[in-house]
């Protein structure tokens, strides 16, 4: 068990570092907020290389396949307890890892092909547009936020071989400490935490 959760951990490290290379450039960071002005937009991505987005987009998928591992390890260790729970859990942790690879390529391919097309105002709207019709696949995180309420309920409510205080490792937590920060692929970063926490007291 502990070998699939220090993998997802690696996983979700690795994913988090594939962020990184479609967020900044040397010409600095990108931010949702760049798209309402093309100029802004343009001196962010003048030096992003298509190679780095192209392998932004495939290491990421490789690396959510790698973390797959530990949400089916966590859920077939609850369905030992509690059956109908566990299985619940495996069925929410899969409806992320197949939508968040969907929804990392679909972002990289919005700038990939802004790159592509010239950086120009024309391809802006269209890659936004594009991006409006293919943000469904953000609902992932439905599917992981469950994943994370039903582990924290369990551990904290002692149904779990685990003491109680063990539910600080668990994404929701993680994440809520890194949200006011400035800290690039905090999601990544959360589920990396809690599967590096779990591997010590599992």
């Amino acid at each position: 068990m502990k070998t699939a959760l220090i993998i997802a951990f690696i996983g979700h490290i690795i994913c988090g570092v594939t962020d990184c290379m479609l967020a900044y450039t040397k010409d600095g960071r990108f931010e949702f907020s760049d798209v309402k002005d093309n100029k802004k937009m343009q001196k962010v991505f003048s030096s992003m290389s298509l190679k780095q987005m192209e392998l932004a987009m495939l290491v990421g998928v490789f690396a959510l396949f790698m973390a797959s591992f530990g949400y089916i390890e966590i859920s077939s260790w609850i369905s030992v307890s509690s059956p109908v729970i566990g299985q619940i859990m495996l069925i929410a942790a899969m409806f992320f890892i197949v939508l968040i690879s969907a929804h990392h390529v679909l972002c990289g391919a919005v700038e990939w092909f802004y790159v592509k097309l010239g950086m120009t105002d024309e391809a802006l709207k269209n890659v936004i547009d594009f991006f409006k019709r293919t943000s469904i696949a953000a609902i992932a995180y439905v599917g992981l936020l469950v994943f994370d309420i039903l582990l924290f309920v369990l551990v904290v409510t002692g149904k779990t071989d685990l003491p109680g205080w063990a539910c600080v490792f668990n994404t929701i937590p993680a994440f809520l400490l890194l949200a006011p920060t400035k800290v690039p692929a905090k999601g990544n970063i959360a589920n990396a935490f809690m599967f590096l926490g779990l591997v010590f007291m599992i």
